[in-house]
């Protein structure tokens, strides 16, 4: 799991250093790429980075061990870096699962009303308070379009 993840923070430093090319703006797709790309790896790469410093907090909590003065507080940061630790590795555990092909594709839903005069109509304005309502939890944007 570290080797996939220096090779993401490699990817992801490469690709801030393109974002730098002015010649990357020049083409509107390559652009485009990158940035979502970019966008893609970002929280990886943010979680990564805060597990190394997680790391490098316990080794430094490990080193003050050996001082009888800070040993109560180096055991405390110790603690604390090892907890963090885990969480941050579960954290990545999620983050590296592969993506589903049709996260970035739009939907739409058509409700019509149907025969049934009056009851059909507050049906359809049920299911769509409901829909839009699911949608709202997911954190999905909704637009009703007529």
């Amino acid at each position: 799991m570290l080797e996939k993840l220096k090779e993401l923070a490699l990817r992801y430093e490469d690709l801030q250093a393109q974002l730098a090319d002015p010649s990357v703006y020049g083409d509107a797709e390559r652009l485009k790429t990158v940035n979502r790309e970019l966008k893609d790896l970002t929280p990886v790469a943010e979680a990564y980075q805060a597990y190394r410093q997680a790391e490098a907090d316990r080794a430094a909590a490990e080193e003050l061990l050996s001082d009888p003065e800070m040993r109560e507080l180096a055991q405390e940061e110790l603690t604390a870096a090892r907890e963090e630790m885990e969480r941050l590795r579960q954290e990545l555990k999620l983050l590296l699962l592969p993506k589903d092909p049709n996260d970035r594709k739009n939907v739409i839903l058509e409700i019509r009303a149907g025969t049934g005069g009056e009851e059909a109509a507050l049906f359809a304005a049920s299911l769509l308070r409901m829909y839009t309502m699911y949608a709202t939890a997911r954190g999905w944007r909704t637009d009703t379009v007529e």
